[in-house]
């Protein structure tokens, strides 16, 4: 099996920018049993913006684009050390990854980008992929990590993308604003009403929400790779999730005639 997960800046951060420790260190966990078992996992992970900032001192996401640069570089940094300093207390080789739009639009680049990624999995690495927040500008954004997520997910033939968020699911309302609001536990049609409960977008330290997952949904269920939803405080719910018990909200592929 392969499977990539997506890991939001909620699930790895505290609202403060503040590396979430006890989080982070339970994900790492799980991913590398899940490694220990078989399962070839890719790691796209957002949260150098929301840790610079957080390490910088800042107060909230900045607006200007320098000021977003200066924070990825350094939140980067730490983004790395922490993954590499606990996937090696498990025995595994972490590699990181930064790209941008124009790493995936130019044909030879990511030709390299899709060989590089399937060396590392045959020799046996945990690729974390980020976007490179550093260098890219408006004109050469990909905008999001639950994009760049449905980008790795259908480039590699992976059988499933989990989106790690702040909330169980989709749901079928605002949770937040309406008690009777229930959990889709799936979805087999991206219709209007399904793309009606996008909402806004997320965290104030990250860029997406569920209109960005909805649309990642959408590129893997178009190119037949299935998609969950679920929460990232619940780590071990992986460990479900690679069974085929339910859990979240899963996305499934459209079945090819």
């Amino acid at each position: 099996m392969r499977m990539v997960i997506k890991i939001g800046t909620s699930t790895l951060a505290h609202p403060g920018g503040r590396i979430n420790i006890r989080r982070i260190e339970g994900l790492c966990k799980v991913i590398s049993d899940l490694k220990n078992a078989g399962i070839e996992v890719i790691v796209v992970s957002s949260g150098a913006i929301g840790m610079g900032c957080g390490k910088l001192s800042l107060n909230g996401r900045p607006d200007d684009m320098a000021t977003k640069q200066a924070a990825a570089a350094v939140g980067q940094c730490e983004l790395m050390y922490v993954y590499d300093k606990l996937f090696s207390e498990y025995n595994h080789t972490v590699a990181q990854i930064l790209i941008t739009a124009s790493d995936v639009k130019h044909e030879d680049r990511y030709n390299n980008f899709i060989n590089t990624l399937n060396r590392l999995l045959e020799l046996n690495a945990i690729p974390v992929i980020n976007e490179n927040d550093t260098i890219a500008t408006e004109e050469i954004v990909i905008g999001d990590n639950d994009t760049l997520a449905a980008i790795v997910a259908v480039s590699v033939h992976a059988d499933l993308l989990a989106l790690l968020s702040d909330i169980d699911g989709l749901y079928s309302a605002d949770p937040h604003k309406d008690s009777s609001a229930r959990l889709l536990s799936e979805v087999r049609v991206l219709d209007e009403h399904i793309l009606s409960l996008g909402g806004d977008k997320g965290s104030a330290l990250g860029t997406g929400g569920m209109k960005t997952k909805l649309a990642a949904a959408r590129i893997c269920m178009e190119s037949g790779s299935d998609m969950v939803i679920m929460n990232g405080s619940k780590q071990e719910l992986l460990y479900d999730l690679v069974e085929g018990k339910p859990v979240g909200t899963r996305f499934y592929a459209y079945q090819k005639d």
